[in-house]
Formats: C-alpha cells, sequence, structure tokens
C-alpha cells in the first residue's frame, strides 16, 4: 500500500504552518512591538531618547529621494531573499547569498570588461546568473555526493567569493586609470541599467519583482514546485514515490544561486557600475533574515526586503541625528528576526 502525495500532506521543515490571518497579524505586531520595546531600552543605555530617535528613522524613509533609496536598495535584497526562499522549498539552507551575490557581480564585471555595446548588458546579466549558480552548485554537489550540510558549505564559501573578487580587483583587473584604490574601471553607460522615469530606480526593481512573482507562481502552482515541498517535507517518501531527490535538490539550489548573481550584477549595474571592496554591504545576509522572517513564503519575503531596505535607509538618522554606531541598525534588524520567529512561532496543541 502506497502513501497518495497531496500539498496538503507534505510541507517543508524550513515553511511554517498555516494559521489564521487574524491572529497571526496579531502575533506579528505584538512581536514588532516587543523588538521595538528592547531596541528601545538599549537606545536609553545610549543615552539617546528612544522616541526622538525612532521618530527620525521614520521621517527620514518618507521623504521622495529616501523612497527612492528603499527601493534601489530592495531591488537586490528581493532577489537574493528568492534564493533562499526557493532552495528552503526543497528542505536545503543557503546561506551562501552574499557569497553568490558576490560572484555575480565578478561574473557580471567580467562580460563587461570584454563585451560593448547594446549586446553587453543582457550578456552581464546572464553572466552574473550563471556565475551565481555556479557558486551555488558547489556546495549542493557536495551535498549530494558525500553529503556535507548546504548550511556550512555555503556559509564558508561567502568568504572564498569575498577573496576572489578582492583578488581580482587589487590584481589584473584594477583600473590602471583610476585613483590607485582597488576597484575595476567604470562600466560604460551602455552597460549600466536604465532608470525608471524620471527618477534614481533602475530596472533591477522591475527584474527583482518579476523574479519573484515566477518564484512564487512555481512554487504555488507548478508540479516542479509540488515535487520541491514533498523532498523538502520528506526526502525518504520522495524517493519512494519515485522523485528524483538528488536532481530535485541541485535544480532548486542551481536556481536559487542564479537568483542571488543576478541580484550581484543589477547592483553592480544600477548603482555601484564597479567592483570594489564592500561592494555588497551585506545584501546576501540582509536578505536571508528577509527570507526567514517571511518563513521563506515568497511574496511576505518581498514585503520583509522593503521592510528591511527602508530601516537600513532610516538607520543613518541614528548616525547623524542621534550619534549611534552605525551597527545599532543591524541590532534592530536581528531584534526583530529573533521576535518574530520566536513570538509568531505556531505552539503545537497535541
Amino acid at each position: 500500500m502506497t502513501t497518495q502525495l497531496t500539498p496538503d500532506r507534505v510541507a517543508s521543515p524550513l515553511l511554517a504552518p498555516k494559521s489564521g490571518f487574524g491572529p497571526a497579524l496579531a502575533r506579528w505586531v505584538g512581536a514588532l512591538a516587543g523588538a521595538i520595546a528592547i531596541f528601545s531600552i538599549l537606545l536609553l543605555t545610549k543615552g539617546a531618547d528612544p522616541i526622538a530617535t525612532l521618530v527620525d528613522m521614520v521621517v527620514s524613509t518618507t521623504t521622495g529621494a529616501s523612497i527612492e533609496q528603499i527601493v534601489i536598495k530592495a531591488a537586490p535584497l528581493v532577489l537574493a531573499a528568492m534564493a533562499v526562499v526557493l532552495p528552503a522549498r526543497a528542505g536545503l539552507a543557503n546561506v551562501g547569498g552574499e557569497g553568490q551575490v558576490i560572484i555575480g557581480a565578478v561574473a557580471g564585471a567580467g562580460v563587461g570588461l570584454v563585451v560593448s555595446g547594446p549586446a553587453a548588458l543582457p550578456l552581464m546579466l546572464i553572466g552574473g546568473a550563471l556565475g551565481g549558480a555556479l557558486w551555488a552548485g558547489l556546495a549542493v554537489a557536495l551535498r549530494v555526493t558525500v553529503g556535507v550540510n548546504e548550511a556550512v558549505t555555503t556559509l564558508l564559501l561567502n568568504y572564498v567569493a569575498l577573496d576572489v573578487m578582492l583578488y581580482l580587483i587589487y590584481e589584473p583587473w584594477k583600473d590602471a586609470n583610476g585613483s590607485g584604490q582597488p576597484a575595476t574601471p567604470p562600466l560604460a553607460i551602455e552597460q549600466r541599467l536604465p532608470l525608471v522615469g524620471g527618477t534614481a530606480v533602475h530596472m533591477g526593481i522591475v527584474l527583482a519583482l518579476v523574479a519573484a512573482a515566477a518564484v512564487w507562481l512555481t512554487l504555488r502552482h507548478t508540479s516542479f514546485g509540488f515535487r520541491l515541498s514533498v523532498v523538502g517535507g520528506n526526502p525518504e517518501a520522495a524517493r519512494r514515490a519515485g522523485l528524483p531527490v538528488a536532481r530535485l535538490l541541485v535544480t532548486a539550489m542551481l536556481l536559487g544561486g542564479a537568483l542571488a548573481g543576478l541580484a550581484g550584477v543589477i547592483h553592480l549595474a544600477g548603482i555601484e557600475f564597479k567592483l570594489r571592496p564592500g561592494l555588497t554591504t551585506n545584501i546576501g545576509y540582509i536578505a536571508f533574515l528577509a527570507a526567514w522572517l517571511a518563513r521563506h513564503n515568497p511574496l511576505p519575503a518581498v514585503a520583509a526586503a522593503f521592510m528591511l531596505a527602508a530601516i537600513t535607509v532610516g538607520g543613518d538618522s541614528l548616525q547623524l541625528d542621534s550619534g549611534l554606531p552605525a551597527a545599532t541598525v543591524n541590532v534592530l534588524m536581528a531584534l526583530i528576526l529573533l521576535a518574530v520567529l520566536g513570538w509568531t512561532a505556531k505552539r503545537s496543541t497535541s
């Protein structure tokens, strides 16, 4: 006798159980309020006025320029969050978004160094996606061949990716006509992403939202998405049902890496225009938080990415107006993550 596998009977351990919208919203509000309360206590210990500081953070994100900056910062975050969400459906923990973003930017910059003209930007986007997929592929290959946990390998590969980029910008790719700082030559105008209307927002946000919608549709409405859920929920049952578990794991991780690599390219071609130290500003790590805040659900992960982008932009006022360290905003992000994951977890009643 075989067990019938249906969507309502399969759930990845990385996905949260469903609950009613009302109670879930109440738990979210309570969790955020708790995080803000703890953050306020921290501000008091630093001699800052919590109310004035938090008001300044909110006000600083409501200007036109700040809103544009939030959208710009959210674009790669959305893509990198999808790079966590998609593998998570198969039960994989992709902690290597940062490295995949870096390698995507490196691959895109490499294409830009040798290709010019109208074909340059599309080829850079493709190259970046392939670079990110390749980097993620190293980790998943170790997982399916020798059983090395992908959370460990993807995390360690982040540091290797950074070393690869630093070697290139200090040695073979360093701009000979630059100021002497380690960086590649700037991208040509045709290699940069076009802007949306008369704003400073680049077209990367459109690519990011389209990719997020594609991930949502894939996971929710395709047999591939259902098979990933089966593998993530019970790999042994998936094997007994005849599913190609190894192939599904590899595909999920490669697609995730491609999305993270694409995030690196749009950050390079949309705002940075050259490889340099500190290029990614922790995009991969912040996106990982966004995915976990949303419990690996695609559309909520988009909202979480925008929220964290807003916190990042608003955090500038912590330095300018309150004289607090720049790392203070990271503390707020961590508190929100811990509060949401801890307080909104559905308690077992059986």
